[in-house]
């Protein structure tokens, strides 16, 4: 648990600054972009780039974890097996996608602005291939070198949208500058930020990548130990399930961004959907969280799973993740009458999502941890079997409810879609692989932080134009919890440190 600790706050540090700073191209989004339906458009497609993603790296970067911790396997064998996969089929779907751009825009409702399609296809494409080597880097334990490859790309990507859409419109009439640069382009510049910052961050990682190929020799491809289709064929049996698990998985987080487009029947859906992506991204500070601990919790499971205590600390892990994921909801809803100046005055309307995308997000991180029984079993499918019930629920609320109440029932949807399967998970799991969850204790937190929202909310109708006492109010809530996890857990965890 110390090393999990350790590794997560590198981890978690690197992911929540690099989030934290992605985090401020929402406020120049919102302040910046002509138009509330500009900022629905990097909604819509950046929720496409999220699912094809997915779908592009097939499970394998589990796999790679799975394998490379497999006994009788060579673990730099399974990794360069891995990047020649990854590199072919990230290839083709780019060549794809620029040859295609053209029909694809049309069916997304973009046909003035093929490149766009295009430029996110070379982007997913180069993402893809470098799940692998990132992967890698948590393989080998080389977290800082990990966090400082993720933030040169959130840097860079900063760098260059303040440079397109704040410093250009400012000097467009300087020199070279007025040569390629159109202030009407907007939007699209958004894109090609993205572009250039995934290049180069790609090009950074040509020294992971060829510690992949260290003992390649072109003349003896197969028996130089670089790939093997034996292996392949086991990774893709074990990673093709993960494959369904994770298109429906990032469906349920993404699909209702990607389908809001199509329920929604009011004229104004674009600039809907951008008022629904903003405040989205409001409660992203629960990702990151959620993100920095998967980053960590990955590898540890898979290593940690050779010990026979090992389930006793998946159950720490599981009930301490609960209890500072309730901590980060209770300060966002306390604090987000600060929060909601991140976005413009004009997204404000939409804030109310907010609560229940932090419970989304809560009961997605529970699943998360719950997810590993079926992958240490080698029973991936289950974990198939569930995305689908959470896409079929998804799907299904939105398709009924979008129509009549718009962006609330997109935000509902994957509460209930990830609520669902984690019970689900939870108690299929317990026949295949039995770990000692700390129920009751994790029960008493939950009624906790049910209670002091209550107890906020009620007070808060009586405070309502104070905003200032409203957050103190909340405070004094957040206090009460800290204590109360301090005298329960917190002494029990400083003393085992």
């Amino acid at each position: 648990m110390k090393l999990l600790a350790k590794e997560t706050a590198i981890y978690g540090v690197s992911s929540i600054i690099g989030k934290f700073l992605n985090w401020l191209l929402v406020p120049l989004y919102t302040y910046v972009l002509q138009q509330q339906s500009d900022y629905g458009i990097v909604t819509n497609l950046y929720a496409w780039t999220a699912l094809l993603l997915v779908i592009l790296t097939y499970g394998m970067e589990t796999g790679f974890f799975r394998f490379a911790n497999k006994e009788g396997e060579n673990a730099q064998t399974v990794y360069s097996t891995s990047l020649i996969a990854l590199f072919t089929t990230s290839l083709l779907f780019a060549v794809a996608c620029v040859i295609w751009r053209m029909p694809i825009a049309c069916a997304l409702g973009y046909p003035t602005h093929s490149e766009f399609i295009a430029l996110l296809g070379i982007v997913v494409a180069m993402d893809a291939f470098a799940s692998i080597p990132f992967a890698y880097l948590r393989y080998k334990k080389r977290p800082l070198q990990f966090a400082a490859l993720k933030l040169l790309f959130v840097g860079l990507n900063i760098v260059l949208n303040l440079f397109f859409l704040v410093l250009c419109p400012k000097i467009q009439d300087w020199g070279i500058i007025s040569v390629w640069y159109n202030a009407d382009y907007g939007v699209g510049y958004v894109f090609v930020a993205n572009i250039l910052a995934t290049g180069i961050q790609t090009l950074c990682l040509l020294p992971a990548i060829g510690e992949g190929f260290k003992s390649l020799r072109v003349q003896k491809f197969r028996s130089s130990g670089v790939f093997s289709w034996g292996l392949l064929k086991q990774m893709l049996r074990y990673s093709l399930p993960l494959l369904v698990l994770g298109v429906c998985g990032i469906m349920n987080q993404t699909l209702d961004r990607i389908l809001f487009p199509f329920f929604y029947d009011g004229a104004d859906a674009q600039a809907q959907l951008g008022i629904y992506g903003a405040c989205f991204k409001v409660a992203m500070v629960m990702m990151m969280f959620t993100q920095a601990f998967r980053y960590a919790y990955e590898p540890f499971v898979f290593a940690k799973h050779k010990d026979r205590e090992s389930v006793e600390a998946y159950a720490d892990a599981m009930k301490y993740y609960i209890i500072f994921s309730y901590m980060i909801l209770l300060g966002m809803i306390f604090y987000l009458d600060l929060l909601k100046f991140i976005i413009a005055p004009s997204y404000w309307e939409g804030l109310k999502i907010v609560p229940i995308v932090l419970w989304t997000y809560i009961f997605q991180g529970v699943y998360f941890n719950l997810s590993f029984w079926y992958k240490l079993t080698d029973k991936t499918q289950w974990g198939a079997y569930f995305s689908l019930i959470g896409v079929v629920i998804t799907f299904g609320l939105q398709a009924v409810f979008v129509p009549q109440i718009g962006y609330m029932a997109s935000a509902a949807s994957s509460t209930v879609c990830y609520f669902v399967i984690m019970l689900l998970s939870y108690f299929v799991g317990r026949k295949h692989l039995e770990i000692p969850y700390d129920l009751r204790r994790i029960g008493i937190y939950t009624l906790l932080v049910l209670a002091l929202l209550a107890g906020y909310y009620s007070l808060a109708q009586l405070l309502l134009p104070n905003e200032w006492l409203k957050m103190g109010v909340g405070t004094l809530l957040l206090i009460i919890y800290c204590v109360i996890f301090y005298r329960l857990d917190g002494q029990t965890l400083i003393k085992k440190k």
